[in-house]
């Protein structure tokens, strides 16, 4: 799939769920803000019970770029632990390796924080991690691999470019961008995750 592919079915996905998903989608979504499609201008008809979770799980899953099956099997596991259900789910996808890439400001988006996991630019506690569903644990440290660090995508990203487009660092990372380090300093709270949804609905959509 090239980029302008991937940019275009992002900006359709931007759409349909009612929020921007990168930032070449917002100027988009501002000029079109209503779904894709001949009946995307029409007013939406009372969305039934179901409707309503399906498309909070759909925004849940479309801002983690997880299959189906990634976000069920961490549904279930959030069942388990301790707390709120849908709370204890949100925190444990952020301590996702791409998420955190993301959070840091070493990429613009979560594909491309993503695509840096997989072709191995990043280190964590310095050995090489090639998977995005990896799970940092709290005093780990992220970092761009040194050789990684001298391209021109991480120069830019060290220099700040990204930080205009991208939620201020949240407080469970501290992050040294011109080093492009990153250290999770303790569990991540759902309150502050950047994250556009409401998880009670998600948890319903899977309960029922």
């Amino acid at each position: 799939m090239t980029s302008v592919t991937r940019s275009r079915r992002q900006v359709r996905l931007s759409r349909a769920l009612g929020l921007a998903l990168t930032p070449k989608a917002v100027k988009h979504f501002e000029k079109r803000p209503y779904p894709p499609g001949e009946h995307g201008r029409a007013r939406r008809r009372t969305e039934s019970d179901y409707a309503v979770r399906l498309r909070e799980k759909q925004r849940l899953r479309a801002q983690y770029a997880l299959r189906e099956k990634q976000l069920a099997r961490a549904y279930a596991a959030a069942r388990k632990a301790s707390g709120l259900t849908g709370e204890a789910l949100v925190e444990d996808l952020e301590t996702r390796l791409d998420a955190l890439v993301l959070r840091s400001g070493f990429a613009r988006t979560i594909l491309q924080a993503r695509q840096a996991v997989t072709h191995r630019h990043i280190l964590v506690d310095g050995k090489i991690v090639d998977r995005p569903s990896f799970r940092v644990k709290v005093g780990q440290t992220i970092q761009v691999k040194p050789k990684s660090q001298a391209t021109v995508p991480f120069q830019i990203a060290a220099a700040g470019a990204h930080r205009d487009v991208l939620p201020a660092v949240p407080g469970y990372l501290d992050v040294q961008l011109e080093k492009l380090s990153a250290l999770l300093t303790r569990r991540p709270k759902r309150a502050e995750v950047p994250v556009t949804c409401d998880v009670q609905l998600v948890v319903e959509y899977y309960a029922r």
